[in-house]
Formats: C-alpha cells, sequence, structure tokens
C-alpha cells in the first residue's frame, strides 16, 4: 500500500470518529455552552460538498468520511436544534443551499476554485465557533476530545492532499487546521481559568429537554 492509501485511509478513520464526542457529550449533558449553531450548519454544508468533491475525484476516502460524518452531524444539529427551539428543517435548508453552491462551483470551474470556497465556509463554521468559544460565559458543553481531534483531522487531510496534489484540499485543510489549532489553545485556557471577552449568555437547559435524563462535536 501506498504512502497515500495509507494516509488518506487514516484521514478516513479520523474523520469517522472526529464529531462522535461532541455527540455524546451533547447527547448526555444537554448543555451547549460554547457550542456554534453556525458552525455546525456549516459543517453539514462541508459534509454534503466534500463527498461530492470525493465523487468527482474519484476519491472513495473522502466520499466515505464525510459521508459518515454526516451520521454525527445530523445528530448534533437536531439536538441543538431542540435546545435552541428552532425548526430542524428551516435550521438545515441554508447548509443544503451552501452545499449545492459549493458544488456547483467544483463542478463549472474546478477544484481551486472549489478549494478557495470551501475556506470561506471552513472560515465561517470556525470563526463561529471560535467566537463562542472567546465569548460563551461557560465553554463546558465543548469536548476536548473534539477540539483535539479536529487538529490532527485537518493536519492529516493536509498530508493527503500533497500527497494527491489536490489544490481544494491543501487550501482548504491547511486553513482549517490553523482555525482549529486556535480553538484548542482557547479551550484549554478557558478551562484553566480564561474569563470570556465581550460575555454572553448561553442557553442551558429549556423546559423542553428539562425532563429527559443525561444520556451527539463542533466545528472541527
Amino acid at each position: 500500500m501506498v504512502a497515500v492509501d495509507v494516509v488518506g485511509w487514516l484521514a478516513v478513520g479520523i474523520g469517522m470518529v472526529v464529531a462522535v464526542p461532541q455527540l455524546v457529550r451533547l447527547a448526555r449533558t444537554r448543555k451547549v455552552d460554547g457550542l456554534s449553531l453556525t458552525a455546525w450548519r456549516s459543517v453539514l454544508a462541508m459534509n454534503i460538498a466534500w463527498a461530492a468533491h470525493g465523487v468527482r475525484l474519484e476519491q472513495f476516502a473522502l466520499i466515505l468520511t464525510n459521508s459518515i460524518g454526516l451520521c454525527s452531524t445530523l445528530p448534533i444539529l437536531y439536538l441543538l436544534a431542540r435546545q435552541f427551539r428552532r425548526r430542524l428543517l428551516t435550521l438545515l435548508l441554508p447548509s443544503v443551499v451552501v452545499a449545492a453552491a459549493m458544488i456547483t462551483v467544483d463542478h463549472m470551474l474546478g477544484s481551486a476554485a472549489y478549494g478557495i470556497v470551501a475556506i470561506a465556509v471552513a472560515l465561517v463554521s470556525n470563526i463561529g465557533q471560535s467566537m463562542q468559544l472567546v465569548r460563551a460565559t461557560h465553554v463546558a458543553g465543548v469536548s476536548p476530545l473534539f477540539v483535539t481531534m479536529a487538529v490532527v483531522n485537518q493536519a492529516t487531510w493536509v498530508t493527503w492532499g500533497l500527497l494527491v496534489k489536490d489544490a481544494g484540499t491543501v487550501m482548504t485543510a491547511s486553513t482549517v487546521c490553523g482555525l482549529t489549532s486556535f480553538n484548542l489553545i482557547w479551550y484549554v485556557l478557558r478551562r484553566f481559568g480564561l474569563r470570556a471577552l465581550f460575555p454572553h449568555e448561553t442557553l442551558t437547559t429549556p423546559p423542553v429537554l428539562a425532563v429527559v435524563g443525561s444520556g451527539p462535536e463542533t466545528v472541527s
């Protein structure tokens, strides 16, 4: 097995489970402190678009990891929709529209143009999560394992993109790797006592979930 296959399947393995710790934490605690709804809606758009990008490139690794990623992203959005009292279909529709636009760019303008658009969406996702980590009064809803795995996941995809010489993957994963690294560092600082900057309160336990027993992540 050549290096590109090893790295590709490693990325698939990490990508398949990267969101699971956040999903489990959210399902178990029902805490959304520090989580960004905007970030997870962007993740859904990226899951759909990157799976389609994998189909165009005939790269099974991209198809599999993002298809399985949907199995975590969708339940997380379902739980967040309940927590924030939002209609699920209304919440998901913008993600589907963004994914459709990304796929159109990929097919009409090529991988490099797609990479630029994917970076923009990734920026929205990770900056949204960064703002929550900076501003949320508490960050107890964020899984430490998730923010750590998000960095490892993106670093692995950068390596894979370099090996297959796919500009879209390299451009996007490099940018997101930097942002996820910031999120990890800031999360650690918050857990060690750093206070919120420009704090705002986060909905924690609305009546609709108060009767649910404690028992799934954010944002690469």
